[in-house]
Formats: structure tokens, C-alpha cells, sequence
């Protein structure tokens, strides 16, 4: 392997000649990096890494090996999950994040005052009670308990469509009730103030116009440029689920949207550029767009938060549930429902508001 950029980071290539980075460090077992070069999500993971193998976290056993797995415990059929096609065919920053929720139930004891941790639990034995016991670990953080909840569900799904188990005992843990309904959706008063902050021609308000008109999602936003543009409309396929299942999406450019465009300074292949000229990443997107909320007056508002509060403008204005479809690439009545439904409430509400009035005799 030829040593590149990073101290202990280190490139070959497979058999087929596709290259791979692998952190590896004298005396640890050598872990691959599976983010892109270049990306700030490469950038953290290695620190990550690093941080870890300096705490001796990689260091194998006594011994100088690592220990084998162990056939048909919790371990062991993770780790068949990982080789699986059905999880090489996730998105890499999906991979990431099941690996790493998945990874840290390992050396977990099974129990408060045991010296067993999962990572040897017998499958046998890995019923509804023992999963439970991994979701209350995050149970302070309801989102962190439900995320790790759902990796564990999708490793058994697998493992069921494999015929390596029978059932899905994590079906029968439910998720910790919260009374968060996500992302805050913004509201016109809070896009007004980021405007009156973030004036026409900055990349700020070209952001908020995209993101607000079109209603897309940030893997999509830092992808789209004038190659996209075909007689006034976008042409695009949605970065999410590409893999799975693909969505071509065609949405027209609003004379608000159009006006704004042409008042920015763009790139030649994004819209919108970092410093350097270079298109974003999500993740530097998000860290930006954080800093241009912050700096507007409006910490607890998001990028996502805009396309909510864009499903919800649609809605109010009449959109059906196939509508709103179509414009954000949803592929189930479901997510469309939610907003429909919370406008047609509303729009009863205010016919119906009328009719508490006291009539007189």
C-alpha cells in the first residue's frame, strides 16, 4: 500500500482496481474508510479514527490477534449484514451511520453488573427483552434509542429474508414515544427576517430561494446548476434512494426563484459554491446554512425546516396529495397526507370559526 496524505492512512486497490483508504496503524487491526476523499465527512472520520486508535480502542487482544467471531451470536451476524449486497447497497453516509450504531452495541454488557457483552450474545437468546435493554441505553435521547431501535430491526429483516432466523423480535419492541414533530417548519415572519438579514446576490439568500422554491433536499441542492435547466424547467434525479429507487424529477423554475438566480453570482456546475469555488457537500452545506440561520437571528431553524414549511404553503394553497408528490418526489400518499390533512383542518377551522357567533332572537 502507498502511504497518502494522512499519518496511518493508507490506499490500494481491489481486484477489479477500484480504490479503497484504510486507516492502519502498527499493532491495531486496520479499519477501512469508506467516506470520499476530500469531503469533510472523510476529514471526520479520520479524526475519528484517530482519536480512537490513540485510546488504544483498535488494539487486538492479548495475543496479537483478534478473537474469531463467534458463530450465531450478535456479533457475528452483524458483521454477515455488513457483507450483505442488501447493505453495501445503502448510501455510504447511511452505511456510516448503521455501522456505527450497530458497532457500539457490541461492547455493551447485557446487563448493569455482567461481564457478557453483546457482542458474544447468543442469537438464541436475543429476544425482545435484551433489545429492549439496548434501546433504554439511549432512552435519555429518544431520537438517538429510535435510530439505534430501527438499525437492529433492519439487521433481522435481512436475516430473515436469508433464512438465518425465523422472526423478528425487535418488531416487538416499540419505539420511545417523543413529543418532538421534528425539524421546525419555518414560518413566513422567520423567512422574511432571513431576508431582510440576507440580501439579494449573497450565496444566503440564494440558498433560502432554492431550497423554499423548489422544495428539494440538500443532497439535491448542492447538486443542481444551469445543466439541470431545460426551457425554464429543472431536470433532475433525487439523490435519496438513487440506488433503490431511483425518482427523475421536473419541477419549473418560478419567476421568484429565476429573478434571484440571475442576480447571484453561481458556479460553472452548481449554484452555489463554497469560498473556494468548489460545490458543497451536504454536510458543509448544513454547517453553512447553520451559520447564515445564526447570523439572521434564527438558531433553531434548518434547512430541512424549509422544505416543510414548503409542503405546508402548497398545501394551504389547494395542492392535492398527488401534487405535492410531484413536487417533492415523495413515493407514498403517506407524507403528503400529513400536510393536507393539517390544511384542510385549518381551512375548516376558519369556515367554521364564523358560526360561534351568538345569533340573535
Amino acid at each position: 500500500m502507498v502511504a497518502i496524505k494522512y499519518p496511518y492512512l493508507y490506499r490500494d486497490f481491489d481486484r477489479h482496481g477500484n480504490e479503497r483508504y484504510y486507516f492502519w496503524r502498527k499493532g491495531q487491526r486496520k479499519i477501512r474508510v469508506r467516506e470520499l476523499p476530500g469531503t469533510e465527512e472523510f476529514t471526520a472520520r479520520y479524526h475519528e479514527l484517530l482519536q480512537a486508535s490513540e485510546s488504544d480502542k483498535f488494539n487486538p487482544p492479548p495475543g496479537g490477534r483478534a478473537k474469531a467471531l463467534i458463530p450465531d451470536t450478535w456479533q457475528w451476524l452483524c458483521v454477515q449484514y455488513f457483507r450483505s449486497e442488501k447493505f453495501q447497497g445503502l448510501e455510504p453516509s447511511t452505511q456510516t451511520n448503521k455501522r456505527r450504531m450497530l458497532e457500539a452495541t457490541f461492547d455493551e454488557p447485557i446487563s448493569p453488573e455482567a461481564s457478557e457483552t453483546f457482542a458474544a450474545f447468543p442469537l438464541i437468546r436475543m429476544k425482545a427483552k435484551a433489545i429492549r435493554v439496548l434501546r433504554n441505553r439511549k432512552a435519555s435521547r429518544a431520537e438517538a434509542a429510535n435510530g439505534r431501535l430501527k438499525a437492529i430491526r433492519a439487521v433481522f429483516a435481512w436475516a430473515i429474508e436469508e433464512e438465518l432466523i425465523s422472526s423478528n423480535p425487535a418488531r416487538e419492541v416499540a419505539r420511545i414515544r417523543t413529543d418532538s414533530s421534528g425539524y421546525h417548519s419555518w414560518t413566513m415572519e422567520e423567512v422574511e427576517k432571513f431576508e431582510r438579514h440576507h440580501a439579494v446576490g449573497s450565496k444566503a439568500r440564494l440558498a433560502l430561494a432554492i431550497l423554499l422554491y423548489t422544495g428539494v433536499r440538500r443532497s439535491d441542492l448542492v447538486r443542481l446548476g444551469r445543466q439541470h435547466v431545460q426551457d425554464g424547467w429543472l431536470h433532475f434525479q433525487q439523490y435519496k434512494n438513487r440506488n433503490r429507487h431511483p425518482v427523475d424529477m421536473q419541477i419549473p423554475i418560478l419567476p421568484e426563484l429565476q429573478r434571484i438566480i440571475d442576480a447571484s453570482p453561481t458556479g460553472d456546475l452548481t449554484f452555489l459554491v463554497t469560498d473556494y469555488g468548489q460545490p458543497f457537500t451536504p454536510a458543509g452545506f448544513s454547517n453553512r446554512f447553520r451559520q447564515w440561520c445564526n447570523q439572521a437571528g434564527l438558531p433553531h431553524c434548518t434547512a430541512h425546516g424549509l422544505r416543510k414549511a414548503a409542503a405546508a404553503i402548497a398545501a394551504e394553497n389547494g395542492a392535492t396529495e398527488h401534487q405535492l408528490m410531484s413536487i417533492f418526489g415523495w413515493q407514498t400518499i403517506k407524507e403528503a397526507e400529513r400536510y393536507t390533512k393539517v390544511a384542510r383542518r385549518k381551512k375548516m377551522a376558519g369556515d367554521a370559526m364564523p358560526l360561534l357567533r351568538r345569533t340573535k332572537d
